[in-house]
């Protein structure tokens, strides 16, 4: 059995500061494949993880080998209904279930909140909406809220936690002047930033600095970029300094 679907979707078309939400897996139990593959879309574009069921005859074994935090769950399913599904997953698990289905009368809500679940969300629902009340149940039960920073553009996460560059699901680690090269450039994203401030910068951390030096940590922070399929995410302005476009 495989729990997997075939949508991926990631982009960023701008810096911004987000948060590490420690991965977090939502696993999606809708048996129309169009349905589930635009949902998990919207999810993976808020830096979440998404998996979709695609064996309806035993969801209890997808659930407990993807170990989700939060499960979104139809009613209407083959062989088992949603409810069934929930029972189930109520007899090893707490994570969070919302339903969501088309059926949204009284008696299915009362149904879905008796079964276990923790929301409901009528079809068709608007994407802002889904995403809310995700991150509302995220919050409530992890406390994501509190996760650790990062500084995020044109796909490359920076992580302010341990000195890393995660881009295309690859870490890069980089050492402490390469990661303080690089937080100052994303900081700065779109405007030049000097040598000097860099050595600055650098010099912040009680270390000495030279116009070589700070040469040597540049290229090697360009090499390793180069190497994970950004060879130019750094630019040269000459004499001018270096900047993130």
């Amino acid at each position: 059995m495989r729990c997997k679907s075939p949508c991926d979707l990631h982009t960023v078309p701008q810096i911004k500061i987000t948060v590490v939400r420690d991965m977090y897996r939502i696993l999606i139990v809708e048996d129309d494949a169009g349905i589930a593959g635009a949902v998990k879309k919207q999810i993976e574009s808020w830096d979440l993880e998404a998996e979709c069921v695609e064996d309806f005859h035993d969801v209890l074994a997808c659930f407990t080998k993807y170990d989700p935090h939060l499960v979104l769950l139809d009613i209407s399913l083959p062989f088992f209904n949603g409810y069934y599904w929930c029972t189930e997953i109520r007899k090893i698990s707490q994570v969070p279930v919302i339903f969501i289905s088309s059926a949204s009368d009284n008696m299915n809500i009362v149904m879905a909140m008796n079964m276990g679940g923790d929301d409901f969300i009528a079809k068709p629902f608007d994407n802002s909406v889904l995403m809310a009340k995700i991150q509302a149940i995220l919050r409530r039960t992890y406390d994501y809220s509190s996760r650790i920073p990062v500084l995020e553009h044109r796909g490359v996460m920076l992580n302010t936690a341990d000195a890393s560059i995660v881009y295309n699901g690859k870490k890069i680690e980089l050492t402490k002047n390469e990661y303080r090269i690089m937080q100052t450039l994303m900081e700065n994203k779109g405007r030049v930033v000097s040598r000097d401030k860099l050595m600055q910068k650098l010099w912040e951390n009680d270390s000495y600095v030279d116009e070589n030096t700070l040469s040597v940590n540049v290229n090697r922070l360009r090499r390793k970029l180069g190497g994970a399929g950004l060879p130019d995410f750094i630019a040269t302005k000459v004499g001018m300094g270096y900047i993130v476009e």
